[in-house]
């Protein structure tokens, strides 16, 4: 009797153990990020067996982690699943418990672009992290998603391959997870890079994919992010002006490097941190163990020059909070601190991880205690704290560091600025991106004079763009049953939009559908068929292609339709373009639904032929379109042919134009029916940024 007890007992312990070791699924998601849950959504719903597993406690990543204040550029360009999500944000918002510490009323309707509450369209796309990680934890209970938390891949043994298939993934706990079909939905890429998956850290070299923004940008100053932003230069060093007094901390005494060269460096990490001024709900700011107010004495050398800019990224979200951003030359961003992080051990990016909560949780504790920090700054910022109700598991601080960039994987086909500013076409489009190409500083330099500066920091606008399925998927000989959903393949500065998290969402979305398509076809990744791909995320409410509207205007923007404005005009969408051009939709009023600039180089390269045959004779007024601003060159070369002689002028575009506030005359034409007629403006010469909107032809 005995000893049947004895055998029993090995049959349910050598049963259970099985169990561990071969949990099998149609899908396996690595990552509880915010595209790990929508791909488990997508999947289940094609009827596919599906686990998410991951390091995660909590359910979507930055969009829960203190990242409310949406990035999304256009909108209209957000579909599916994705736009599902800001719905039920939209929904949590008409339940009157989820307005606690604030009416609903007395929010206002702050957004980027389009309001914070998009009543006709049913959405909200700024909101709390607590809302936000309830919308995730629904998700997993409506569709009855099994969910593994705590559990780290091990990185070194835990990914089994048969040929160039995953066949199971391991946990340092030794949980074994067997799949179909696997898809990496991690900030950092651990998945792709243990199965083998070629990836790159750092930035390319402009000459690897032919970019213009990718590699060092050092003397690029785009933002305000930088200490061009500061009144006076600024001495790195402990004693001003003499380098033998050593250098203040967190500024790097390395080489900065040459324009256009690739480097390791990473863009910087911060905490999205939620700060609140509603003292019923307020934390005064912890001094973390190891604050050191040495760290922060650039910071006050700079709010010596007069630098007043500290509360600008203080976006508010709901209930008196706010998701508070990098904003300056001295911010959250923990500049040249993060570069080992993509590929470092868990062990080690601990310390990282721990380094930036002492630093950013140190710059805010300075701010409101430092006596050397100006008064009216520190009485300011000690009316902030941070809410007791968000992270209450993690002393009210955002589980969830901004991983900006860690790897990008090498796969099928790579994505650059080239995709994005429609130099070269797309193909096989499963989602749209359409923010600003967008880096943040990867490290903070002595210049040749002795001065700090900032370098890396680009914001280059662009319109809405496709994002191709094969940046999805790796190499079929290396892997043919993952696909990746945030590490995507893509150079630097293309990731620089793309890693929005709306986008992530999209991506994630698109990926199970063509990892259930690849299972149910019993087909690589590689080889979905993607005209079936397509027709699925159509169905689902994807956007793959856009067609942007006549007039699509931000909060105080204007946008003029070319076809109500008088005459005959040319907009710079239809103008004949050589050199490099930038499209941009910052302006508060232009002609169509943008204008491009140049890239600042004064090279007489970027051209720009804007073309018209005259239907009828007769005298013509001809008008140059452009947004002033005081970045543009005072001295723009435009030549007008056509009309008798060619006219050559010089058009300061810092000045406001004198026609209706948005076009300047090149003067008055004979023309003769069916003449062609061209005006050509060119950046030679140039001592700020041409810029170039539409060209008016308008009869006397």
């Amino acid at each position: 009797m005995k000893h049947n007890l004895s055998l029993s007992f090995v049959f349910v312990w050598l049963a259970s153990l099985t169990a561990l070791q071969a949990a099998e699924y149609d899908l396996v998601i690595y990552g509880g990020t915010s595209p790990g849950v929508i791909a488990a959504v997508q999947a289940k719903k094609m009827g596919k067996s599906i686990i998410i597993v991951g390091p995660d406690k909590h359910l979507g990543g930055l969009s829960s982690g203190g990242l409310g204040f949406t990035d999304t550029g256009n909108k209209g360009v957000i579909g599916g699943l994705s736009r599902d999500f800001y719905h039920r944000i939209w929904k949590e918002y008409q339940k009157p418990e989820s307005w606690k510490w604030q009416k609903a009323t007395e929010y206002g309707n702050k957004g980027q672009g389009t309001p914070a509450i998009d009543g006709e369209n049913r959405t909200m796309w700024i909101f709390e992290p607590s809302i936000a990680e309830r919308v995730f934890e629904s998700y997993v209970n409506e569709f009855e998603i099994p969910v593994d938390r705590d559990q780290w891949l091990d990185r070194e043994k835990g990914v089994k391959k048969s040929g160039s298939r995953i066949t199971s993934i391991t946990m340092l706990s030794g949980k074994t997870y067997t799949g179909k079909m696997f898809i990496d939905a991690t900030y950092e890429g651990d998945l792709l890079a243990a199965a083998g998956v070629d990836y790159h850290v750092g930035r390319e070299a402009n000459s690897v994919y032919g970019e213009k923004w990718n590699g060092v940008q050092v003397g690029v100053l785009h933002h305000r992010h930088h200490f061009g932003a500061v009144k006076e230069k600024i001495s790195p060093y402990v004693v001003p002006g003499d380098p033998k007094s050593g250098v203040l901390p967190r500024i790097s005494t390395a080489p900065v490097g040459e324009y256009g060269t690739g480097d390791k460096r990473v863009q910087a990490y911060c905490y999205r941190w939620c700060g609140t001024d509603h003292p019923e709900n307020r934390v005064p700011f912890p001094k973390p163990a190891g604050y050191d107010p040495q760290q922060y004495e650039l910071l006050v050398r700079i709010y010596e020059a007069g630098w007043r800019e500290t509360f600008d990224k203080f976006d508010p979200v709901p209930n008196h909070k706010t998701d508070t951003n990098n904003h300056g030359p001295f911010s959250t961003d923990n500049i040249g601190m993060n570069y080992d992080y993509p590929e470092a051990s868990y062990e080690r990016r601990k310390e990282i991880l721990d380094e930036h909560r002492t630093y950013q949780q140190g710059w805010l504790y300075f701010i409101a205690n430092d006596p050397r920090v100006p008064k009216e700054v520190q009485e300011k910022m000690r009316k902030w704290g941070l809410p007791k109700d968000e992270f209450k598991d993690n002393g009210n601080w955002p589980h969830q560091i901004y991983v900006r960039e860690a790897r990008r994987m090498i796969g099928q086909f790579v994505m650059t600025e080239n995709e994005l500013t429609k130099k070269k076409p797309t193909p096989d489009s499963v989602g749209m991106g359409s923010y600003t190409i967008d880096s943040h500083n990867v490290q903070r330099y002595i210049t040749p004079e002795g001065y700090v500066q900032n370098e890396g920091d680009i914001g280059v606008g662009i319109k809405p763009y496709e994002i191709a399925y094969g940046s999805l998927v790796p190499k079929k000989a290396q892997c043919e049953n993952l696909l990746v959903t945030i590490c995507v393949s893509s150079s630097h500065i293309a990731f620089g939009s793309i890693r929005m998290e709306p986008v992530f969402m999209i991506l994630g979305q698109s990926a199970a559908a063509a990892a259930a398509m690849a299972i149910d076809g019993n087909l690589a990744v590689q080889d979905v068929p993607y005209a079936k791909l397509r027709e699925q995320l159509l169905k689902d409410g994807q956007v793959l292609e856009y067609a942007a509207p006549a007039s699509a205007p931000k909060a105080g923007q204007e946008f003029v339709d070319p076809k109500k404005l008088g005459g005959y005009v040319v907009d710079d969408d239809d103008a004949k373009l050589a050199g490099d051009w930038t499209n941009s939709s910052a302006a508060t009023t232009f002609v169509g639904n943008g204008y491009r600039h140049d890239d600042k180089v004064n090279d007489g390269k970027s051209i720009a032929r804007f073309e018209l045959t005259l239907p009828q004779a007769g005298k013509y007024e001809v008008r140059l379109a452009y947004p002033p601003n005081a970045n543009r060159s005072s001295k723009v070369q435009v030549e007008v042919q056509g009309g008798g002689s060619p006219k050559v002028l010089e058009i300061n575009q810092r000045k406001d134009p004198p026609i209706d506030g948005r076009f300047v005359s090149l003067g008055e034409f004979q023309f003769d029916k069916d003449e062609l007629s061209v005006v050509i403006v060119s950046n030679a010469g140039s001592d700020g940024y041409v810029v170039i909107d539409a060209v008016q032809w308008l009869p006397k």
